[in-house]
Parts: structure tokens; sequence; C-alpha cells
């Protein structure tokens, strides 16, 4: 057992979670003023779920144990480095798509949408990216990628109408998001909403989410309950979802992303 372990039983009077052990790496980063991920990234990297740190109904225990281990660290005069990603209520956010002299990744309002339908564009090609924390985590790693946020389930009008005159304008878009039921359906929304995207699927395709499925997939009965999706393609996702009652987090596929993006920008083609 390790001293954050021993500090907890004996100040805090409750027994460890499962995980805390795994918990030791963020702590230990903690202390030595490491920059951190967003908490969703922690959270995976640890075995849980995406929102174990961050929504106390999700997994009380270690919800718990987390935020009593940093607020008794921050009461030692630690201070807590992580990088946050709450950049939901924005129409459009993106980093290296634009050209702009500002620090990215930049950040539009509803109000600036109309003047920036024909913006110049400095990429042929973006990634679209589901999760706040795993975009916001990539761009820290590839500050250059070309990549644009899509903030979960928050498609707000400006955002698609922005989006869809830059697919108009020729940038081709790629989407990655979690693999259950609900991310499936969320990637069919914003497929029906945009122009013809030939390259929507180019790296999450029907085949190799297969394959992260059955390599990564956790059993949820209710994460993998079939939703309702057009797209024919994203049709074969979800079956493969509802099959095999697996599904599997952005965050557990960062290092499969690197890799795969990385790819997919310096190809000349699409696929």
């Amino acid at each position: 057992m390790s001293k954050y372990g021993e500090d907890f039983l004996r100040m805090a009077k409750r027994p460890l979670p499962i995980h805390a052990e795994e918990l030791d790496h963020w702590f230990d980063l903690m202390r030595r003023g490491s920059l951190l991920p967003p908490r969703s990234i922690q959270a995976v990297y640890s075995g849980l779920v995406g929102h174990a740190l961050s929504d106390p109904r999700v997994d009380p225990e270690h919800y718990y144990y987390y935020t009593w281990m940093v607020d008794y660290l921050a009461s030692q005069d630690v201070i807590v480095n992580e990088l946050s990603a709450q950049l939901i209520g924005m129409a459009f956010v993106s980093t290296g798509v634009l050209k702009t002299d500002l620090p990215e990744p930049l950040t539009l309002n509803p109000w600036q949408v109309d003047d920036l339908m024909e913006w110049s564009l400095v990429s042929k090609k973006a990634v679209i990216i589901e999760n706040n924390g795993v975009f916001i985590w990539l761009h820290h790693l590839h500050p250059q990628w070309p990549l644009i946020d899509q903030g979960g389930n928050d498609f707000q009008p400006a955002y698609l109408k922005l989006l869809s005159r830059f697919v108009r304008r020729g940038l081709q878009v790629t989407y990655l998001g979690d693999l259950d039921a609900t991310g499936i359906r969320m990637a069919d929304t914003l497929r029906q909403a945009l122009p013809e995207c030939p390259a929507f699927l180019a790296i999450q395709s029907p085949k190799r989410l297969m394959g992260w499925l059955s390599m990564y997939g956790k059993d949820d009965v209710i994460r993998t309950q079939e939703q309702k999706v057009q797209n024919s393609e994203l049709r074969k996702e979800m079956n493969s979802i509802v099959l095999l009652g697996k599904f599997v987090e952005q965050e557990q596929l960062l290092e499969e992303y690197e890799q795969l993006i990385e790819a997919w920008l310096k190809k000349d083609d699409l696929f």
C-alpha cells in the first residue's frame, strides 16, 4: 500500500477503492508539478470509465478518493497543474484549421460565425474529435495538427453552419468519437448535418471499430442498447456494438489515435 492509501485510511477513515493504487501515478505527478492530462484521460489510464473522477454519480468511491487526495495535497501547498477540458458552450473550437495569429485552440462564438464563413483555411484536412479532453490533450501533444472539437452532444446551429461551409469549400473531415451506442448516434447526427464527407469514417471504420471492441471493449448493457442511425456504415458500427455488448471510450485509444491521425494527415488521398 502506498503512502497515499495509508494517509487516506488514517485520516478519511474510509476503505480504499479497488483502483486506488492505479491513481498513485497522478498524485506523484501532482507533487512534481507536472502537467496532467484532462481528468477523463487520467481515469481511463487508471482502469476507470471516463467520467469516474469528474462526476460523483458515475463512480462515487473513486471520485471521493481522488478529490479527497487532491484537497489533501493542496493543503500541503501542492499546486495541481491539470489541462482543462471545459470547452463546451462555444460555437466552434479548432486548431490548425483557420489562418490566425492568435494562440490556439481558436474559440469562436455564434456572433463571429457569419463573418468567418469565407475565412482562409490553412489545412485541406481536419480531424473532428468528439471528446473535449481527448481534443485538448492531442493538441497539447501535437500543436500543429488540424483538429476540430465536437464537444459531445452539443450540436449548436452556429457550429454546424460553419463546419458545413468549410466542408463545402473543400475541407475533408474525418470523425473520432466514443464507441458506444450514443457515440455512434452522435456521429450519425453530425454526418446527416454535413455535406458529402467521403473521409468521415476513414479512421473510425466499421472494420477498425470491430477490432477495437474486441481488444479494448468493456461490457455494459445500457451503453450498448441499440439506437437509430441513418448512415449505412454507422449502422454497421451500431450493430457491432449491440452484438458484442461492449463499448470503448476515446481515452482508451489515444496511442492508436496518434499513429492513425498522423498517417491520415500525411496521405495525399482521403483513405
